[in-house]
């Protein structure tokens, strides 16, 4: 590092404000540098497997974040057409007795508040909404900060405008895939709904993926099928009316009870799914990308937030211990590669038609929980570098 100043994050999400509280935890100062001038939620609920609430419980939150999330008893697998439970991996105790750490289902609105709230009342923290970077990052960053940063991390996001600062990064590619997302009040609930667990209801070409929300008492849906490339999108804003019938048909077969919520689903917001390709994360000792902006990806695993936690905190790990950023990027290079596997296949077989399909239902049902349970040993019980 060639410069004494503090560590530049540009963009105040997820990943952006994971990243100010594990440098401050490492007695490093941070200036978080956001374009919008008033932080508010994109998308809907989350989930935060034990790999990610270990590193928040690190980071101090744990007991504010017990208050807003939902601790599912188990996660299931089940067929969109008859309801019939496929597979079961069992969560809640279980998930803190084998993890160690619990698994969550929460708002994003909330986790970012949390996140929020802890780096306004830290002293080696500070946020700067309302900041437009302009022109070459470093020099843009300087005259804002007035001292040039150490280090800038590119926490931006899947449109990360720091990503063009580092050559042979990776490129914003649309998946052609199209997530609807939208809650649903407890309620309003169809029978088909568990407020005790998280299900992913499969179906060809297309699975919906529903969990509870504790503090709106809502379920959070996400339906997810081919779709059509509507461009950069970075509000959430209502799905055009004329879509619904692109959703309808989508999930056509399925059970009344999952098609009538879709048929009902109130102002869902649609969003084309974009991965970003292959390629450097860093530029020499002075830009790093995490998060989205380094790898993002598909939300098949449901990892997407979790592998910016991860980055975040571990980068914080390698910087404080004077490691180069290549060490960094080669690490979780490994790290994210193999998640981005276990993507592929369950988007392979989540989506699975004919023969397959059948072969993959049955496969499932002669797997016992605690068989499943173990596949996610390596991703779930993950301990990252401190």
């Amino acid at each position: 590092m060639t410069h004494s100043g503090p560590v530049a994050i540009v963009g105040a999400g997820i990943a952006g404000l994971t990243a100010g509280l594990s440098f401050a935890r490492k007695g490093i100062a941070v200036d978080i540098v956001e374009q919008r001038s008033v932080l508010t939620e994109v998308g809907a609920g989350l989930q935060l497997s034990p790999n990610a609430t270990r590193i928040l419980d690190r980071l101090g939150l744990t007991s504010r974040l017990e208050q807003v999330w939902s601790d599912p008893s188990s996660i299931n697998l089940v067929d969109g057409s008859s309801l019939r439970t496929l597979a079961s991996v069992p969560s809640g105790k279980f998930a803190r007795d084998r993890w160690k750490a619990p698994y969550g289902v929460l708002h994003r609105a909330d986790l970012q508040k949390i996140l929020l709230e802890a780096v306004e009342s830290n002293p080696l923290c500070r946020l700067r909404l309302g900041v437009r970077i302009e022109g070459h990052a470093s020099k843009s960053l300087t005259g804002i900060l007035g001292v040039a940063p150490r280090l800038i991390v590119g926490a931006d996001g899947v449109w990360s405008r720091i990503r063009n600062e580092v050559q042979g990064a990776g490129k914003a590619m649309f998946s052609g895939n199209t997530a609807w997302r939208f809650t649903l009040g407890e309620t309003l609930a169809s029978a088909a709904l568990d407020f005790t667990k998280v299900a992913a209801y499969l179906g060809g070409g297309a699975h919906l993926v529903a969990y509870p929300l504790q503090k709106t008492r809502s379920f959070n849906i996400v339906a997810i099928a081919g779709g059509c490339d509507c461009g950069e999108v970075r509000d959430v804003k209502p799905a055009p009316e004329s879509t619904r019938s692109e959703l309808i048909n989508a999930f056509r077969g399925w059970h009344p009870q999952l098609v009538d919520i879709l048929r009902n689903a109130d102002a869902p917001s649609l969003w084309p799914l974009y991965q970003v390709t292959d390629g450097d994360w860093s530029q020499g000792e002075d830009v790093v990308l995490i998060g989205d902006a380094a790898h993002a990806m598909m939300p098949f695993a449901a990892q997407g937030a979790a592998m910016a936690i991860e980055d975040a905190f571990e980068l914080a790990s390698f910087v404080a211990r004077g490691l180069p950023l290549t060490t960094f990027v080669a690490h979780r290079k490994t790290r994210i590669g193999r998640v981005r596997s276990r993507g592929a296949f369950n988007r392979f077989a989540y989506h699975a038609r004919g023969p397959i399909r059948l072969g993959r239902d049955f496969v499932l049902s002669i797997r016992r929980p605690e068989s499943l349970a173990a596949d996610f040993d390596w991703l779930y019980g993950y301990e990252p570098n401190d």
